[in-house]
């Protein structure tokens, strides 16, 4: 089953707002680029790689499943 990138966005989103973490502390804590958090969250990520999601999730120290449900 292919994740739906505008879940994985909202998911972010909402994870990151909950925890008080800026865009650009996030893409600090997870060693992605500040673009990289934007277009995610944005959906304009058409094509995520598992690398990165798996970056993102650590630093946002939740489960990848967390991102992609």
């Amino acid at each position: 089953m292919k994740p739906n990138i505008s879940n994985i966005g909202k998911n972010l989103k909402r994870i990151r707002t909950e925890k008080g973490i800026s865009q650009d502390r996030l893409s600090k804590l997870a060693d992605v680029a500040l673009n990289t958090i934007v277009t995610l969250e944005s959906g304009t990520n058409g094509n995520p790689t598992i690398e990165t999601l798996t970056k993102v999730a650590q630093g946002l120290e939740v489960d990848i499943n967390d991102l992609i449900k």
